[in-house]
């Protein structure tokens, strides 16, 4: 995915401008910066939850802001730091619902859709808890089934907002060593945003440091300087 000069922010205020990036397929890459610089709202253009002020993203050739909101699900997951209101679900009814690109108005699973959740909640170890509530479920355990809910949706990007928020450091790099196997073994593209800064530089495969200048990839010692610890502000 190549971003080309991008500029995000709403109608009256740029967040954001002159961003240019390439993130690549089969490699987890993480997103850095102070809060407020505009993590998050990047996510969010990137996918299509606010329109782009200027700019271009490329992914295969493929201009993302031409897409169709249809279109766009195929290519696109997301999975974003607010809780969705999901606590009368079941883990798999959730999971499932990834598949609503491709079931149509009703929603209804064919037996290849549940043969996809079954596998979803399969890759990320939580197929024995299908049955579960979602209302019972520790913060750890509801990152896991979202995370499988983007991989049920089958696309080749999966953009995260801090998915590693609200946990603690055991669930933290469960989830962050989780998400770099799939990228790699499943060959997606994962960008994710967080200030998880030493989990992030064990584990990505890129880094990428955002501040007023735009975006840079940043090796781990150039991070630990650029950051001076702690990073929020």
């Amino acid at each position: 995915m190549i971003l080309r000069e991008l500029s995000t922010g709403y109608k009256h205020r740029t967040v954001a401008k002159h961003l240019n990036a390439e993130i690549r397929n089969g490699e987890l890459t993480c997103l850095l910066g102070k809060n407020g610089i505009g993590k998050s709202t990047l996510l969010r253009t990137l996918s299509a939850s606010q329109p782009p002020l200027s700019g271009e993203v490329i992914f295969d050739n493929i201009k993302l802001f031409s897409l169709s909101d249809s279109e766009r699900a195929r290519l696109i997951s997301v999975v974003l730091t607010e809780k969705i209101d999901v606590q009368d679900l079941s883990l798999a009814e959730v999971v499932a619902i990834g598949r609503s690109p491709y079931t149509g108005f009703w929603g209804k699973l064919s037996r290849q859709d549940e043969k996809i959740v079954r596998e979803a909640m399969q890759q990320v170890h939580i197929e024995d808890m299908a049955t579960r509530m979602m209302a019972t479920l520790s913060d750890g355990e509801r990152q896991k089934v979202m995370i499988a809910k983007a991989l049920a949706q089958q696309t080749p990007i999966i953009i995260l907002d801090e998915p590693t928020a609200f946990l603690d450091f055991p669930s933290k790099m469960e989830i962050m060593s989780l998400l770099r196997h799939l990228s790699s073994t499943m060959n997606k593209l994962i960008f994710l945003s967080t200030h998880d800064v030493d989990i992030a530089i064990q584990l990505a495969d890129n880094l990428l440091f955002m501040d007023t200048e735009g975006i840079r990839p940043v090796s781990a010692d150039e991070l630990k300087q650029i950051i001076c610890y702690p990073l929020p502000q």
